[in-house]
């Protein structure tokens, strides 16, 4: 990695962490940037295919469809890959969680980040609800989706991300992906980026005045409107 970019990845991990103490829901991660020009969408459906090895899976998959201000999208939770993390992720989905919830932190050649409800009273609840660790057995390529977690272990909660390009040094920090994006990634990669991180450091302010204030100080955002269970077992 030349030693400019290093450089950068390093200042990065540090301002995420750093801002890890500061709210109730934050994250912490990084990449460097550089997507290849060439991702597509059937590459996102490759992606289980070039694996080096594939296993059966015990536990059914099954599909949820995101409805966003962007278009729709649907990803489909493989329950084997993050047992918790899929679970915690039904629970969510079909308490309504994530309707009307911003896509708050988009960064280009990293990831779409979502998961801070518009009701301050969901964030609290949730909040105090962390989930353990799952072993992280899928790496943190293109159109992965993962829960966010702070530096520290059993720390995620409502918080998920959507990999832009191959973020698999991500793997090593405890991030475990429980599904992927097999319908509408171009729509994934529309979502308005402009404000990269500005509000990496606002998590507290967004889960206690939910969208009024993200629609006064963020106006460009992305949102989702409604997320369903479909094609389930």
């Amino acid at each position: 990695m030349p030693r400019f970019r290093y450089m950068n990845f390093l200042v990065l991990i540090t301002i995420l962490f750093a801002g890890c103490t500061s709210s109730p829901n934050n994250t912490a991660m990084d990449s460097r940037s550089g997507k290849n020009a060439d991702n597509s969408e059937d590459k996102t459906l490759q992606l289980v295919s070039n694996e080096t090895v594939v296993e059966k899976e015990e536990t059914p998959t099954y599909k949820a469809k995101f409805v966003t201000t962007k278009g729709e999208f649907i990803i489909e939770v493989h329950p084997d890959w993050s047992p918790r993390g899929a679970a915690r992720f039904r629970e969510l989905v079909e308490s309504g969680f994530y309707n009307d919830c911003a896509l708050f932190r988009v960064v280009n050649n990293f990831m779409a980040q979502f998961g801070i409800s518009n009701n301050p009273e969901a964030n609290r609840k949730w909040r105090d609800k962390p989930i353990k660790d799952d072993p992280v057995q899928k790496s943190n390529t293109r159109g992965r989706v993962t829960f966010a977690k702070t530096g520290l272990p059993d720390s995620r909660t409502t918080q998920i991300f959507i990999n832009y390009e191959d973020n698999s040094r991500l793997n090593s920090m405890g991030f475990a992906p429980f599904a992927e994006v097999v319908s509408g990634m171009d729509v994934v990669d529309s979502f308005y980026s402009a404000y990269g991180e500005r509000t990496t450091q606002l998590q507290g302010q967004i889960a206690e005045q939910g969208n009024a204030f993200l629609k006064e100080k963020f106006p460009e955002l992305d949102y989702i409107e409604t997320v369903e269970i479909i094609d389930a077992q």
